[in-house]
């Protein structure tokens, strides 16, 4: 996405009073926008529209949210999109299920649509911000590059879901500093966004099974660390 592009914007849920609201605000707003009325046509559509966000319920026929984000998780070039769960469900295994799928956000509805915007807005700033400090972060045979959010471990380049490269670059700006689970939502997830304390391990245990065991240690009853010798 570049500055001269409108941010593009993929709406999917099966209620189509919510795809129309939600299409009129953001187009309002200047957004380039696509709707997709379940899952499948949702995956399909990120191939060929390749969206800056992804709104997606979870409670859809056919094909769950949660499946379609493992999706779309799994598609070239998709794996920095920001993904948004907007949905009635509010027990916590559907906010874990959706975070281990590869979710960035998780509101519940109804919908605020001005709230909304505002909060979409406040999103892109921050990437613009972010795109504006490209850099990469060497330890040991570790590479992380934030110009192309990918992670390079002994010559095998790969990329991370955006929260999990978020999480690890951030924790390798700070080597050796222990970072509780509140700091890191604060600073990865934003103070605007309410997810669980249990989401910072979910996304830990992910970024370590991807780059092994020695990088990233947990320090009982306080949080986390990036480990440099």
């Amino acid at each position: 996405m570049t500055s001269k592009q409108s941010p593009k914007v993929l709406v999917v849920d099966d209620d189509l009073d919510i795809l129309e609201l939600l299409k009129y605000n953001l187009k309002k707003e200047g957004y380039e926008v696509e709707t997709a009325e379940d899952g499948m046509k949702a995956v399909s559509i990120c191939k060929k529209f390749s969206p800056d966000l992804i709104l997606l319920d979870i409670m859809m026929p056919q094909q769950d949210g949660v499946e379609t984000c493992r999706q779309i998780r799994e598609l070239p070039d998709m794996s920095d999109a920001h993904i948004t769960f907007l949905t009635a469900r509010t027990e916590e295994y559907s906010e874990v299920a959706a975070f281990e799928a590869g979710a960035d956000d998780y509101i519940t509805k109804p919908i605020k649509p001005r709230a909304l915007m505002s909060r979409i807005s406040a999103l892109f700033r921050k990437e613009s911000k972010s795109s504006k400090k490209k850099s990469q972060i060497v330890a040991g045979n570790l590479t992380i590059d934030r110009s192309s959010y990918t992670v390079n471990i002994d010559g095998d380049q790969f990329t991370l879901p955006k929260k999990e490269f978020e999480l690890l670059y951030f924790l390798a700006q700070h080597p050796n500093k222990v970072f509780s689970r509140d700091e890191l939502l604060q600073n990865i997830w934003g103070t605007d966004v309410y997810v669980l304390a249990r989401t910072v391990d979910v996304h830990i245990r992910k970024v370590r099974e991807k780059i092994g065991e020695g990088y990233i240690s947990t320090v009982k009853g306080v949080g986390y660390k990036f480990d440099i010798a």
